[in-house]
Order: C-alpha cells, then sequence, then structure tokens
C-alpha cells in the first residue's frame, strides 16, 4: 500500500464516527448502525454500545464481527468510488474492572464527549474488537488486503 492510500485509511478511520457492525444471530448475518473509536495505533476499535441491543447480545453468544467504515457520499459522487474498510476480527467485552477500562473509556470520550451520560447507565458496555483481517478500498481499482501488523503501520502515514 502506498502512502497516499495509508493517508486515505488513516484519515477515514480517523473521520468517521459510524461504522455498520456485522454480526451473527442464530448463524445468520445482522448489520447494524454503531458508534465507534480507534485506538492510537488503530491495532483495536471501541464500541459502546446497550445490552439490550441486537448487535450485543450477538456478541455474547459468538463473538466473531465486522466493522464496516465507509467515507461519506457526496452530491455527484460516483458510490463506487468512496474509501472503505471492511474489518474482520473478535469483539470481547472490556470489564469495568480491566486494567483497560479506564484508557479505553478516555478514548472512545475524547471522539464522543457527549456519550459521558451514557457512560453511568448501567446498561451499556465497552467492547474492543481486534482486527484479525481487512479488505480496504481506496477508491477505483484500489483494494488492499490487511492484517493487524498494516494497522498498526499506518501511524507512520500521519495526515498533514
Amino acid at each position: 500500500m502506498d502512502s497516499e492510500a495509508k493517508q486515505i485509511l488513516t484519515r477515514l478511520i480517523r473521520e468517521q464516527q459510524t461504522a455498520a457492525l456485522g454480526t451473527l444471530r442464530s448463524g445468520a448475518p445482522e448489520v447494524s448502525m454503531v458508534v465507534f473509536a480507534a485506538a492510537g495505533d488503530f491495532s483495536s476499535f471501541y464500541l459502546h454500545v446497550s445490552k439490550l441491543a441486537h448487535h450485543t447480545q450477538n456478541l455474547k453468544h459468538d463473538p466473531r464481527a465486522s466493522l464496516m467504515i465507509a467515507e461519506s457520499p457526496e452530491a455527484n459522487r460516483n458510490p463506487q468510488s468512496l474509501a472503505r474498510v471492511s474489518i474482520q476480527g473478535e469483539a470481547r467485552l472490556v470489564e469495568r474492572t480491566s486494567d483497560d477500562y479506564d484508557r479505553i473509556r478516555s478514548s472512545y470520550l475524547s471522539k464522543f464527549p457527549q456519550a459521558e451520560m451514557m457512560f453511568g447507565l448501567g446498561d451499556f458496555s465497552l467492547y474492543e474488537v481486534e482486527p484479525k483481517s481487512a479488505r480496504f478500498v481506496a477508491g477505483f481499482a484500489q483494494t488492499y488486503n490487511l492484517t493487524l501488523k498494516d494497522f498498526r503501520d499506518l501511524n507512520d502515514a500521519q495526515s498533514p
């Protein structure tokens, strides 16, 4: 992946707020919209989700998950040329008593300060999704297969 593609992916992950979350429900795929924050080195993606939501219940039964982060569409632009990344990984519950909880909570709140009050609600939980593999489309005919190492290496491609 060249430096321009790395910058596109870095910007995509940093600027987008929502992702499509794919989970399995009774063996069938189910997709929902979630907000996400990424670890500073992009080694994990954080979700703060309600225990009442189907996707949260699905993750409890089967931690396999996929996140699709896509560039926002613009008028008069071919939607097939939009940058997007589809990440496959496993989600794990971040227990409030874990050593990582405060760090992940702070990372999430730095992107979504308005979510502060939801951390006080008992039915919301933090999940961490670690990428195992991904497929990144930087634009038309610019496709890359990625690993966790590729995500970590993105820190070398900081946006100007």
